[in-house]
């Protein structure tokens, strides 16, 4: 095993650890995001009001994204700027421990820190990130950061699952105030080997060889195209929080058309439905990351076409098997957008200016998602049938444009 680890690069040494930096990150705000809804309500918030602080939260996560990717490339600071980031992101999770009875405007203040820590440290992240993905593999290297981050987003809500069940004693709210503190071990672990990788590596930009010459980065029609096809792709992806609505929905038959699901799908196995997405969108990561490395955008049509009719399966029929397949459908778009559309940008921007295109590819994604999400949830309401017409028709919409984005030059 020595020997094995003596092999690594110090590129690929510095993605892995990178990867457990997520890893730890992600067990930290995905099991805080597994009970935020349920926590929120115990403080008093109504549906409406939690509903606001996470659409208020991906606002702020996404837009300043932008910001903070152009601040990056101009200070050259992306350790700098990473750090205070996780710092911020992480310990805002467990902060929520100390929020009191009816503290729930505390509470949403907290969350909405947290998504704006994330909106400081992603750009430079994946600036950083990519520094070492060019000498070994884009494509590989972001889905092998993609791997180990699902991972801990599978972890963490199985962890708190495990608290609930094993601490019975106290108030409910007791109870998810404990679960805020236990998280704190994950979210001071994320710091400490985000530290740890700082020292062994504080100029992962030495990886990347500088361009012979200085490329200025502009907005061309190859980024335009790009950027268009990403946003089609994130307006018809329906977000998780509309699918298990709509299964929860079935079991009671309020959702229209839809017959009597079979005791393989029930309440208590909901919650594994997630779990069994994040581990598919680890996987396929992988796979699609190690395509785009020898095949470039073909990974993308092709992970994009198996993915874009999960709606159908999902909304459209009412067996187990076809939900199943679905949910494995959506994992697998899921962990696509995680790895190759990341990959792409590394592919589309030069070095000098990464983190602003990180930070314009983070914004106009974010932006299209959150539009299609409300889009996509009010057609929920008025005709499902429409709203798995519109989600697969942009999806597939996307592929053309990805396709003329990889042909076209400037």
């Amino acid at each position: 095993m020595k020997q094995k680890l003596r092999a690594l690069s110090p590129a690929m040494t510095f993605i892995l650890l990178f990867s457990i930096v997520s890893l730890l990150s992600d067990m930290t705000h995905e099991g805080a995001a597994s009970i935020r809804g349920a926590y929120l309500s115990l403080l008093g918030a109504s549906a409406a009001t939690i509903g606001f602080i996470s659409g208020l939260g991906e606002l702020f996560g996404y837009s300043l994204r932008f910001l903070f990717g152009k601040f990056a490339d101009k200070t050259k600071r992306y350790w700098l700027i990473t750090i205070i980031g996780y710092i911020v992101d992480v310990l805002a999770v467990p902060a929520l421990a100390l929020v009191g009875e009816h503290g729930w405007i505390f509470a949403g203040a907290l969350l909405v820190v947290e998504r704006i820590g994330k909106a400081i440290k992603k750009p430079a992240k994946s600036t950083l990130l990519s520094f070492a993905a060019t000498q070994e593999g884009i494509g590989k290297s972001f889905a092998i950061q993609e791997l180990l981050d699902q991972i801990g987003a599978f972890l963490g809500p199985v962890i708190l699952y495990l608290v609930l069940l094993f601490k019975t004693s106290g108030t409910d709210l007791q109870r998810y105030s404990f679960c805020f503190a236990i998280l704190l071990i994950p979210a001071l672990a994320t710091i400490a080997m985000l530290m740890v990788t700082r020292r062994k590596f504080p100029n992962p930009e030495q990886f990347e060889p500088e361009p012979k010459e200085y490329i200025p980065f502009k907005i061309d029609r190859k980024f335009l195209l790009y950027l268009a096809g990403i946003s089609l792709f994130a307006f018809g992806f329906i977000d998780y929080s509309l699918i298990i609505m709509h299964v929860t929905r079935s079991f009671s038959g309020v959702a229209s058309g839809l017959s009597e699901t079979t005791s393989l799908v029930n309440s208590g196995t909901i919650p594994l439905l997630y779990a069994g997405a994040m581990l598919i969108d680890a996987a396929s990561a992988m796979v699609f990351g190690l395509m785009y490395d020898k095949k470039g955008v073909r990974a993308l049509i092709i992970s994009t076409a198996l993915s874009a009719p999960f709606a159908i399966l999902i909304f459209g029929a009412s067996s187990n098997t076809a939900l199943l397949i679905g949910i494995a459908m959506w994992g697998i778009g899921m962990g696509a957008q995680e790895s190759i559309l990341k990959a792409a940008v590394a592919s589309i921007v030069p070095k000098a200016s990464r983190a602003t295109g990180y930070g314009i590819f983070e914004c106009v994604f974010g932006v299209f998602w959150f539009l299609g999400s409300w889009l996509l949830g009010i057609l929920y309401d008025w005709s499902i049938p429409v709203m798995i017409a519109v989600s697969m028709g942009a999806q597939l919409l996307s592929i053309p444009l990805y396709f003329l984005s990889a042909k076209s030059k400037t």
